[in-house]
């Protein structure tokens, strides 16, 4: 068995084992606060392709933009033709070709998060957005994620990264966070995310939300200036003109001497 064929059935586990939880009343919650945390920043976003590598439904179906892409691992999850169906690694892809592109709890699953991540970048336009969904191992689900045993079940199953190795990798591929978003602020115990509570949370931008939104650009290098040299002559000593600062010029003394 190839590692290639190996990797899609860990991943086809791993989607397959998520579905549940996008069904429950906690899945449905949290995806409602993010979606409704994406939805002022692609509505208006011009561009004519994006990338959705998503864990969960669809957060694009708001977007203006007319060719959504949607990634999976393989075949059977595809439900259109413009579905890309290829390791997340090795992105079916040209360079900078999106507008948008939006990982959605996908580098918590996979073994090596970051060559995602790089491909990802890959694909982004340079004035395009990546934008990143994670959960956030500093909330209250988080602490309590990083206290207990690895549960089989998603979301527990997953590796949750900081915030500050995120920006690393992205630092890696010449991208940096624009701005950090938190949201769905509720109890280890509670399903919903309480109106209230949700609306202070994101008015102040709490850092101690479930999930956070990470949204990036490619860095953007400054045009090489070439500074022009001017070739400027060395200035012209007095002796070459015929003269000094002491006598008269040698012609007039002998003729005076006659």
């Amino acid at each position: 068995m190839s590692n290639s064929t190996t990797a899609d059935k860990a991943m086809t586990s791993r989607l397959v084992n998520s579905q549940a939880y996008w069904k429950m009343d906690a899945g449905r919650s949290l995806w409602d606060v993010q979606r409704a945390c994406l939805g002022p920043v692609v509505e208006s976003r011009a561009g004519r392709h994006s990338l959705e590598i998503g864990m969960g439904p669809s957060l694009m179906t708001m977007s203006s933009i007319p060719h959504a892409v949607r990634w999976v691992p393989t075949v059977e999850f595809a439900t259109s033709p413009s579905t890309l169906v290829c390791p997340p690694d090795r992105l079916a892809l040209p360079d900078r070709c999106m507008d948008v592109v939006i990982i959605h709890h996908w580098l918590e699953q996979l073994e090596n998060p970051h060559h995602t991540l790089q491909e990802a970048a890959r694909v982004t336009a340079d004035n395009g957005m990546l934008v990143l969904f994670g959960f956030n191992p500093l909330s209250v689900k988080g602490l309590a994620h990083q206290w207990r045993k690895r549960r089989p079940e998603f979301p527990w199953n997953g590796q949750w990264h900081k915030l500050g190795r995120l920006r690393d990798w992205l630092a890696f591929v010449d991208f940096e966070v624009e701005r950090v978003d938190y949201c769905c602020f509720r109890g280890l115990l509670n399903a919903s995310c309480p109106e209230g509570r949700e609306a202070l949370g994101r008015r102040h931008n709490l850092p101690w939300g479930e999930s956070y939104m990470i949204r990036a650009h490619r860095r953007q290098q400054s045009a090489y200036v070439k500074r022009i040299k001017f070739a400027l002559q060395r200035p012209v000593s007095s002796s070459s003109l015929g003269a000094t600062r002491r006598g008269k010029p040698a012609h007039n003394q002998s003729h005076q001497d006659t």
